[in-house]
């Protein structure tokens, strides 16, 4: 079973609490990876399968199948599953300096000081980066369809941007 990687890693192992420098957060989508990479193979079945019982004439008579009508029809097969494999691609990484999204077609570097907070709003599809600008960045990897690892993932966003908050603060008032 694919898993949802929600690491939060310290200096001294794994925390729950408060957050050091070397902190690091790496979120992944769990339900929408079980789900591309079943269908995935199950396209390139289907797609093998029908090239195998791709033989013969056409329906007229006028053509018939070639070994090439069936190599392309298995590799048609392997694009679309590559399509699919796309929406694997979304993750979080985030730590003291910084939050990176990747999401299905993009990605963003961003320091903290950019970010005002960490959305996840009821009924949302997946949580979102809101900017100093006004701008959402959506996190695609954050998708409200892995539930409670989904929350866990956000909660530890917040803390870093709390963190970071918090040093801005000390450095502000010259403690």
């Amino acid at each position: 079973m694919v898993r949802r990687v929600v690491r939060v890693r310290g200096e001294g192992g794994w925390q729950t609490g408060g957050v050091s420098e070397t902190e690091l957060v790496r979120l992944k989508p769990r339900r929408i990876r079980v789900v591309c990479w079943s269908a995935a193979v199950a396209l390139v079945v289907v797609f093998a399968l029908v090239a195998t019982s791709l033989s013969g004439p056409t329906g007229d008579g006028y053509g018939s199948f070639q070994r090439g009508d069936q190599i392309a029809m298995i590799g048609l097969g392997i694009f679309g599953a590559l399509g699919f494999l796309l929406f694997t691609r979304p993750r979080v990484e985030a730590d003291a300096r910084g939050v990176r999204v990747r999401n299905i077609i993009g990605s963003y570097e961003l320091p903290w000081e950019v970010v005002r907070g960490v959305r996840f709003d009821r009924g949302a599809p997946w949580a979102s980066l809101e900017l100093h600008d006004d701008d959402l960045l959506p996190m695609v990897a954050l998708q409200a369809a892995d539930k409670e690892l989904a929350v866990e993932g956000v909660r530890a966003l917040r803390r870093l941007h709390d963190a970071h908050q918090a040093r801005l603060a000390e450095r502000a008032t010259g403690r």
